[in-house]
Protein backbone atom coordinates (compact mmCIF):
# COMPACT_ATOMS: atom_id res chain seq x y z
CA UNK A 1 0.00 0.00 0.00
CA UNK A 2 1.31 3.40 -0.50
CA UNK A 3 1.86 5.56 2.43
CA UNK A 4 -1.28 6.37 4.14
CA UNK A 5 0.00 8.86 6.67
CA UNK A 6 -2.30 6.94 9.30
CA UNK A 7 -0.07 7.79 11.86
CA UNK A 8 1.54 10.65 13.52
CA UNK A 9 4.45 9.15 14.61
CA UNK A 10 6.74 5.59 14.24
CA UNK A 11 9.05 4.22 16.25
CA UNK A 12 11.27 2.14 13.95
CA UNK A 13 12.07 -1.14 16.04
CA UNK A 14 14.52 -2.47 13.18
CA UNK A 15 15.55 -1.70 9.82
CA UNK A 16 17.74 -2.60 6.82
CA UNK A 17 21.10 -0.41 5.66
CA UNK A 18 20.09 2.19 3.07
CA UNK A 19 23.35 3.02 2.14
CA UNK A 20 23.76 -0.36 0.63
CA UNK A 21 20.71 -0.45 -1.72
CA UNK A 22 18.36 2.31 -2.71
CA UNK A 23 15.52 0.05 -1.38
CA UNK A 24 15.36 0.17 2.65
CA UNK A 25 12.94 -1.32 4.92
CA UNK A 26 12.11 -0.48 8.03
CA UNK A 27 10.27 -2.52 10.86
CA UNK A 28 7.76 0.47 12.53
CA UNK A 29 5.46 0.46 15.48
CA UNK A 30 2.99 2.49 16.38
CA UNK A 31 -0.48 2.22 18.65
CA UNK A 32 0.16 -1.37 19.38
CA UNK A 33 0.87 -2.38 16.19
CA UNK A 34 3.74 -3.10 13.84
CA UNK A 35 3.95 -2.30 10.06
CA UNK A 36 6.80 -2.64 7.15
CA UNK A 37 7.91 0.17 5.64
CA UNK A 38 9.58 0.55 2.41
CA UNK A 39 11.77 2.87 0.55
CA UNK A 40 13.03 3.09 -2.95
CA UNK A 41 15.31 6.00 -3.46
CA UNK A 42 15.71 4.85 -7.13
CA UNK A 43 14.59 7.77 -8.78
CA UNK A 44 15.08 11.62 -7.88
CA UNK A 45 11.81 11.22 -5.67
CA UNK A 46 11.17 8.38 -2.66
CA UNK A 47 8.60 6.47 -2.94
CA UNK A 48 7.38 5.19 0.25
CA UNK A 49 5.12 2.10 0.86
CA UNK A 50 3.68 0.23 4.14
CA UNK A 51 2.15 -2.98 4.67
CA UNK A 52 -0.72 -3.13 6.66
CA UNK A 53 -1.29 -2.63 10.67
CA UNK A 54 -0.24 -6.05 11.98
CA UNK A 55 0.31 -7.63 15.30
CA UNK A 56 3.37 -8.01 16.67
CA UNK A 57 3.84 -11.98 15.78
CA UNK A 58 2.48 -11.48 12.18
CA UNK A 59 4.26 -8.40 11.67
CA UNK A 60 7.99 -9.93 13.13
CA UNK A 61 7.07 -13.38 10.61
CA UNK A 62 6.59 -10.64 7.57
CA UNK A 63 9.75 -8.88 8.37
CA UNK A 64 11.51 -12.13 8.35
CA UNK A 65 10.33 -13.17 5.46
CA UNK A 66 11.47 -9.76 4.03
CA UNK A 67 15.02 -10.09 5.22
CA UNK A 68 15.72 -13.44 4.28
CA UNK A 69 13.94 -12.36 0.62
CA UNK A 70 10.11 -14.73 0.83
CA UNK A 71 7.85 -11.92 0.62
CA UNK A 72 6.33 -10.42 -1.98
Amino acid sequence: MRETGRTVRARVVAHTCDHCSPLAYELCASGGLLFVRRTDRTDSTPEIRETERLPDARARRLWLDVLLGRAR
